[in-house]
């Protein structure tokens, strides 16, 4: 058994799918309508987009009664100044800078269907 991917529901899978292409720089691999896939090009799990038309957006962070996120995506980079880089190049693809920080070396966003993601450094001063 191994894991394939990730698949996150969307009202939109192409576009979401298209958001995490330019994000990661990985290509599309299956195309549909209802169903999109990016593979990183070295193999290994990669991430689906599914259709899901009654799709909520996850409320970051939530309160009682709201929706929760189920999962995030949590991507590691190099140091400070390439959090602040990933940061923006996420902002230019489509991502929101969340108002709720928890962490000073995390940076939480939400990509254009509302899903949260991070960024994260380990790099201490």
């Amino acid at each position: 058994m191994k894991l394939t991917s990730t698949v996150l529901d969307a009202p939109e899978p192409r576009a979401l799918a298209e958001f995490y292409r330019e994000l990661l720089g990985w290509p599309i691999g299956a195309d549909e309508p209802e169903w999109v896939t990016l593979r990183p090009p070295e193999g290994g799990p990669g991430l689906s987009f599914q259709l899901e038309a009654r799709y909520v957006p996850p409320v970051w962070p939530a309160g009682p009664g709201e929706q929760q996120m189920q999962l995030h995506l949590d991507f590691e980079v190099d140091g400070r100044a390439a959090l602040a880089a990933a940061i923006a190049k996420a902002v230019a693809a489509g991502a929101q800078v969340a108002e709720f920080q928890p962490q000073r070396d995390v940076r939480v966003l939400l990509d254009p269907a509302g899903h949260p993601f991070c960024f994260w450094t380990d790099d201490r001063p």
